[in-house]
């Protein structure tokens, strides 16, 4: 079946093509649909920010779409930055800009309060169907940034039962363990629920 990744993140779609490789899907991204520019997320949720996007890009292009949205929630931070993840050093900041900035927020913070959990959920929309699917995963905010693999918190973001950070793990590793990966692996047991694998 074709479908189509509603995210311009080329790191997020390298990731989930990594995972879907092996099924028979054919996954296009926004790269081919040029005329669907930046998709706001005005939603209060996960759930709404990943339904948003899969609803704006089959309204656009008529084919399957997959949304999802990713939310770090640090405990010691009341559940920041959660849905505000991707932006929480400012509209237009790196990946460098938001790890600088949760480590600035959390200097103070003792060892055994930097307990974060990360959530993914993955939303699939079609003429007829709407599913969700969520995945989540604890960790540690570590004082420094480890590894230089992934993207986004992955050198902050340590995994007890793999004892390394995300950017320590191959594509292969994580997906085993991962929030995106928990949820991808849901959302694909949905799929065969109704047929669509």
């Amino acid at each position: 079946m074709k479908l189509v990744l509603a995210t311009h993140n080329k790191d997020k779609c390298a990731e989930m093509a990594a995972i879907l490789g092996k099924f028979p899907i054919d996954l296009l991204t926004l790269e081919e649909f040029p005329e669907i520019g930046e998709i706001i997320e005005d939603g209060d949720t996960l759930v709404d920010n990943a339904l948003i996007k899969a609803k704006t890009v089959y309204k656009h292009t008529k084919i399957p779409s997959w949304g999802d949205d990713t939310g770090l929630e640090v405990d010691a931070l009341n559940g920041a930055p959660g849905i505000y993840s991707a932006r929480y050093a400012g509209k237009e900041c790196s990946y460098s800009d938001n790890v600088n900035k949760l480590l600035l927020d959390m200097q103070n913070v003792d060892e055994k309060y930097r307990t974060a959990t990360f959530k993914t959920v993955v939303t699939y929309v079609s003429q007829d169907l709407e599913l969700v699917a969520e995945g989540s995963v604890k960790g540690i905010i570590t004082r420094k940034p480890y590894g230089k693999k992934g993207f986004g918190y992955d050198p902050i973001f340590y995994v007890l039962s793999q004892d390394k950070t995300f950017a320590e793990m191959n594509i292969n590793e994580k997906q085993k363990c991962s929030h995106r990966g928990n949820a991808i692996e849901n959302l694909k047991r949905l799929f065969k629920e109704h047929n669509l694998l």
